[in-house]
């Protein structure tokens, strides 16, 4: 801050009384307003520098914060009127000047800066190790988006690390309970602020990690200064967020409130309740879903059957008479037949009528024949004819006598037999059988069936006679 040198003299609004003589006490409304004056008129527009720390926008568009070094503090407001001219945003962590109006809230009694005008004067030391940091994973790889992992359409359990005593805990807490009351909820209970909590946050991601019972991670805690969420910055826990087998989703503090852990999660969400709404889909959302899924099947299958009845409807109007197309080839081989039978009639005339012209032309034509004539050689030709008949059978008489005598005929009807074996080859030779063979006796009037007895060879003609 600048040196100022006060004036030595000053000229309240009203005298300093002795209180034993004064003659009535002052109250707190007019001690504030006397000391807000004399703030105000001792001290000109003055320079502070400082770190911003527990930055606050209102409703209203005013700007409350802290703004300290090292050693102390300060109460700031900065109104609407004042911040609207600055062309960019301040947040928790940046190292600031401003000019300000010493003075005092008089509702209070607190002692502020009316803050008039504010600029960078740099980033402060943990928003500094902030950056270098985060330049460092970047460089690494760990922010990149193709590492984030999607997160799952319907989670059957979530599991939460946060503080049993944090809001962020019943906030996410009330939100499953309203928007997600299907879903099942571990708690894995962890501090979130104060010394050692990066590394309780780390080994809690790992601990999740390992025992792999949820379906998805959130890593929540309420707003605050950036030293109440530089657990959160430090970079074990980003590199445990990476590590993990699940999907995380880093819901902290506000949603101005921006950390490490927020680059290195699967999703950032800008509050816990946010976090919660992120990761559980809303029954009401599934059942509008489901409903809508349902009407438009339901407006598929309508559609599908209209379209079905159509075909069926154009397949009736061409099946209803299948006899048409039956009936439209019958006239047509009708009047096929028709116009066959007309050209068949027209050639048959044609061609009677060429024969009786032909027939008519031959008779016509004819010669008168020699009946005498034609008489005589008609009895040439039949002497003729006879005597050849003759001749021919005088030859043949001696022919016919021979067949007669080599006809097995003759010789069977003379009492003779064929003996046949099994196969029918006719049998000569009496070695050629064994005793008990089947014969098949061939004789002039019928066969007859006898059995082999006795053999004897070479003894021909043996016990022939007649019968």
């Amino acid at each position: 801050m600048d040196s100022f040198a006060p004036e030595t003299r000053m000229t309240p609004e009203f005298e300093y009384a002795d209180p034993a003589t004064a003659r009535a006490p002052l109250t707190v409304s007019a001690l504030n307003r006397a000391v807000a004056g004399l703030l105000e008129r001792s001290f000109p527009l003055v320079r502070v520098r400082g770190e911003i720390a527990n930055l606050t926008r209102a409703a209203s568009g005013h700007w409350y914060f802290v703004l300290k070094d090292d050693t102390a503090q300060v109460r700031c407001v900065m109104f609407r009127g004042r911040n609207q001219l600055l062309d960019w945003t301040p947040r928790d962590g940046d190292e600031i000047e401003v000019s300000a109006v010493v003075s005092l809230y008089q509702a209070r009694g607190e002692f502020q800066l009316g803050v008039e005008f504010m600029r960078r004067a740099g980033q402060g030391r943990l928003f500094e190790e902030f950056l270098r940091l985060k330049a460092k994973l970047a460089a690494e790889g760990l922010f990149d988006s193709e590492r984030k992992r999607p997160l799952p359409r319907m989670p059957r359990r979530i599991g939460v690390i946060t503080s049993l005593q944090a809001a962020a805990l019943r906030d996410v807490l009330t939100t499953f309970q309203r928007r997600a009351p299907y879903v099942g909820v571990i708690v894995y209970p962890v501090p979130v602020q104060g010394a050692g909590a990066g590394s309780r946050i780390s080994a809690m991601l790992d601990t999740v990690s390992r025992r792999n019972e949820v379906d998805v991670v959130l890593l929540v805690r309420g707003g605050g200064s950036i030293e109440d969420l530089w657990s959160f910055n430090e970079e074990a826990v980003a590199r445990s967020i990476r590590a993990c087998a699940l999907p995380v989703v880093v819901g902290v503090g506000h949603e101005s409130d921006f950390t490490i852990a927020d680059l290195a999660a699967d999703m950032r969400a800008a509050t816990p309740t946010a976090a919660a709404e992120l990761v559980a889909p809303s029954l009401e959302a599934l059942r509008e879903a489901m409903a809508t899924q349902l009407r438009h099947l339901a407006r598929q299958l309508q559609a599908r059957l209209e379209a079905a009845g159509q075909r069926i409807d154009y397949a009736q109007r061409r099946l209803a008479a299948p006899r048409a197309p039956l009936a439209g080839l019958d006239t047509r081989i009708r009047l096929l037949g028709a116009r066959v039978a007309a050209a068949t009639a027209r050639a048959t005339g044609q061609a009677a009528t060429r024969l009786q012209a032909s027939r008519r032309h031959w008779l016509q034509a004819r010669p008168a024949l020699d009946q005498e004539g034609l008489l005589a050689r008609r009895s040439r030709i039949v002497a003729l004819g006879n005597a050849v008949f003759g001749e021919r059978a005088m030859h043949m008489r001696p022919l016919i006598a021979r067949l007669a005598t080599l006809d097995p005929h003759a010789v069977l009807s003379r009492g003779y037999a064929i003996a046949l074996d099994s196969t029918g080859c006719a049998v000569t030779q009496a070695g050629a059988l064994t005793v008990g063979d089947a014969l098949r006796l061939v004789l002039a009037r019928g066969t007859a069936g006898v059995r082999v007895e006795s053999l004897h060879a070479d003894v021909p003609g043996a016990g022939i006679g007649e019968r």
